[in-house]
């Protein structure tokens, strides 16, 4: 019956390792993302990335300065 113990074992350990892994990145995503488009409300990470999101986004809008934010 060594089979029959090896499945229990591996549907253990594969349990152990699928309770670890789940989990929600949404804490390390919100510590990521740091700037907020005052238009659309967007999270975006940095200020560059909020030039870039105005360009795209909102053509007629002026980008806020970086000393606003």
């Amino acid at each position: 019956m060594t089979r029959g113990k090896q499945k229990i074992d591996a549907q253990r350990r594969n349990a152990e390792r699928n309770q670890k892994a789940k989990g929600s990145q949404l804490e390390a995503r919100a510590v990521g993302l740091k700037v907020v488009c005052p238009i659309c409300k967007v999270q975006l990470a940095n200020e560059k990335q909020l030039t870039d999101h105005y360009g795209s986004k909102h053509p007629k809008e002026k980008p806020p300065s970086t000393s606003n934010t």
